[in-house]
């Protein structure tokens, strides 16, 4: 079944595989988000109006593939510029703070207690509550203050701060800083660590983050130079439950290849992009939504290191000397 003016009625003609492989949703999870967005992306033109359903369907194919060419030559009935306009009111109404707040949350009591013991699981690695890192995403380089963007690696980026917890859910994500940023600079004036340092969430509660984070009370690293013992198996634990990041960022990155390639927008619209792929994400996590079928054998790879390593850590008694902080 096809709309008026030959356009293509995706919901209809697709089943739930093929939405998944195109869209990243299947057809409930895509009404899901229609749903959500409706009010904020319907169109008070009575001509020529686009549906909250198209607007969609075209926004998350976008960031299914990181190509605005590739919606309008999808039989979707949408010409380059109105591809543009669709996708920049769907994005902009995806990431307002009423829409962000409702997916993606770190401070929840009811389930710190779920994520210490799942972590703990992991390797034995007490009372941790998310596992913390940066991530780049490339950009072209900004008419403006284009310097900063150039990262450590010499290419134009978004330094991304972002929080998982075991589940690959997103806990936390700051996605507005340029890649010049240390990732010591975007946690330090982060809403995460005022949520640590005022004491908002409870003692004894912590976040794994690798050396390039200071050591804090609630953000543990791991040892530069590690002595044998207590030392070394804190750090092979911290760096088994810290694999969780890695491969969570490297899921995300899968399932929204937008944020593979060059993201070819305004470092701001970037921004939204990928606050607004970080949603998604987390809907796609709470409905239970797979992966494409096409990127499975990476997953499988990570999960059989990080359980050889796991077995080896627990092995060894897991005796931990945690580091100093600082005062």
């Amino acid at each position: 079944m096809a709309n008026r003016g030959g356009r293509r009625d995706v919901l209809q003609t697709l089943d739930d595989r093929e939405l998944l492989r195109r869209y990243r949703l299947d057809r409930a999870g895509i009404m899901f988000v229609v749903d959500l967005l409706r009010d904020a992306i319907t169109s008070t033109r009575r001509h020529n109006a686009f549906t909250p359903e198209k607007k969609v369907i075209t926004t998350l194919r976008y960031l299914a593939t990181g190509k605005m060419q590739q919606c309008s030559s999808d039989d979707l009935g949408l010409s380059q510029s109105s591809v543009s306009r669709v996708i920049t009111q769907t994005l902009t109404a995806l990431s307002q703070p009423n829409i962000v707040t409702q997916f993606v949350s770190f401070l929840d009591a009811r389930t710190l207690h779920t994520h210490k013991r799942a972590f703990m699981d992991i390797a034995g690695f007490p009372g941790v509550v998310g596992v913390i890192d940066g991530t780049h995403v490339r950009i072209i380089a900004p008419s403006e203050d284009e310097a900063v963007f150039v990262n450590r690696k010499n290419f134009h980026s978004i330094n991304v701060q972002i929080v998982f917890n075991t589940a690959c859910k997103i806990l936390d994500i700051v996605a507005r800083w340029p890649g010049s940023t240390h990732d010591a600079r975007m946690l330090s004036e982060s809403g995460i660590r005022q949520l640590f340092e005022r004491r908002y969430v409870p003692a004894n509660c912590h976040l794994l983050g690798d050396s390039g984070y200071p050591c804090k009370p609630w953000l543990l690293t791991p040892y530069l130079q590690p002595r044998q013992g207590p030392q070394l198996n804190y750090n092979r634990a911290h760096k088994t439950t810290r694999a969780v990041v890695e491969r969570d960022i490297g899921q995300l990155k899968r399932r929204f290849h937008v944020l593979h390639g060059e993201v070819r927008l305004r470092p701001e619209k970037v921004s939204k992009v990928i606050i607004a792929c970080a949603i998604l994400h987390n809907i796609c996590k709470i409905r239970q939504i797979a992966e494409p079928l096409e990127d499975g054998d990476e997953d499988e790879d990570n999960a059989e290191d990080g359980g050889m390593l796991t077995e080896q850590v627990l092995r060894m008694g897991m005796v931990f000397d945690p580091p100093g902080y600082p005062e």
